[in-house]
């Protein structure tokens, strides 16, 4: 299973006067390169952490190579291989004196970040890399994203800048993609109170030498997506009953809920699709109806529909 890492951390990196590279965390950089053929390999400048009035024979290394002797070492950065860890040593002891780690992100040929690590979902929209939902106001929410595959070498941090406190990520293998979700909560939410900040989420992704992230921005009212309603019964004269979701938000008076049902019939042509306030409806007949399906919504705010439930 990956490495799993989970930390709360202010929300944005820092940064540094390091060209046009900025820094991750301490002695961590992200370099954003453009992998074309004709595009330059970023130049980067290290210095040694020697004194002015400490002069010593130092030398650098990557990946048990040395590649350098003086105090300053100037780089090209621009494939993976190029990435990593770079250390400075002192000749006699052998002491690590300064270490830098770099890490790429691309960008494609209009110098737009690309997502390498991160999948996209389908829905709401292809540029989805982060999505999460909630079934009830409760403040607690599930966030989810994908990976094309379950490496042993990925790293996950998800931050938030305040008032959130996330679980571990579980992961579940689906032909040739990974998902990872995570259980979310909102600290000291009420779910009576008007929402006034949106919740602020950061996803970062580190495989190896390689860097990817995304944000999501959104209302607990905005993810909502109840569980399917619970089918009570179908009886012979047409009426269908259903309940509130267990999972919901109480009271239902004050958190209701609308309801779409899908009648199927044998002949498709005549297939009906109902919407209701209530918990019950009737139908005409029920001898030629093969299925039938329940989904439910928030009843005053335009959020997501629940799945489908069947009933019949």
């Amino acid at each position: 299973m990956s490495h799993l890492l989970l930390v709360l951390l202010s929300l944005f990196s820092l940064a540094i006067p390091l060209e046009a590279k900025w820094r991750l965390r301490e002695n961590v950089y992200v370099i954003e390169s453009e992998w074309t053929q004709e595009a330059p390999a970023e130049e980067v400048e290290l210095t040694c952490n020697l004194s002015e009035d400490q002069p010593m024979s130092v030398y650098w290394m990557k990946d048990n190579e040395k590649i350098g002797t003086d105090k300053t070492l100037v780089i090209s950065v621009k494939e993976f291989p190029d990435a990593g860890n770079y250390t400075c040593h002192k000749s006699d002891t052998h002491e690590i004196l300064s270490y830098y780690f770099f890490l790429i992100t691309k960008k494609d040929s209009s110098r737009e970040i690309s997502k390498w690590i991160l999948k996209s979902f389908k829905e709401p929209n292809n540029m989805t890399f982060l999505k999460c939902e909630a079934k009830n106001y409760s403040g607690i929410f599930i966030c989810s994203w994908k990976t094309e595959n379950e490496s042993p070498d990925v790293k996950f941090t998800i931050k938030n800048l305040k008032g959130v406190i996330c679980g571990s990520p579980v992961p579940q293998r689906y032909e040739l993609e990974t998902t990872y979700t995570v259980s979310c909560q909102k600290t000291n939410h009420c779910p009576f109170a008007e929402e006034h900040q949106p919740i602020e989420m950061f996803l970062e992704v580190i495989d190896e030498t390689q860097y990817d992230n995304c944000t999501s921005s959104f209302f607990i009212r905005d993810i909502i997506k109840p569980d399917p309603p619970e089918c009570v019964h179908v009886v012979k004269n047409g009426t269908v009953t259903w309940k509130y979701p267990r999972t919901w938000s109480t009271p239902e008076s004050y958190f209701p809920l609308t309801f779409k049902v899908n009648a199927e019939e044998t002949n498709p042509s005549k297939n009906k699709s109902y919407d209701t306030d209530e918990q019950f409806i009737h139908l005409a007949t029920t001898s030629k109806l093969e299925k039938i399906y329940i989904q439910a919504r928030d009843r005053y705010y335009n959020s997501s529909w629940s799945d489908w439930k069947l009933c019949r």
